[in-house]
């Protein structure tokens, strides 16, 4: 599994999963540990047309914010 991780501030990430033979991106904001920390997923999708729809609708981000995660 791969992660990818805004680069202003690490809030929105990006996975990418291999399931059944087809990849799958899912969506999270994850939380400051001083509200709490944790994460929500945002949303689920299977191509990356649709995950830039997703990051439009849902995020203030973009697919060029996006840097992997060390």
């Amino acid at each position: 599994m791969s992660e990818w991780m805004c680069g202003c501030c690490g809030r929105w990430r990006v996975s990418v999963e291999l399931i059944r033979g087809r990849y799958r991106y899912r969506l999270v904001r994850r939380y400051p540990s001083r509200f709490g920390g944790g994460a929500n997923v945002i949303g689920e999708v299977s191509s990356v047309a649709e995950l830039e729809e997703l990051l439009r609708r849902h995020a203030p981000i973009g697919l060029a914010d996006l840097r992997e995660a060390a």
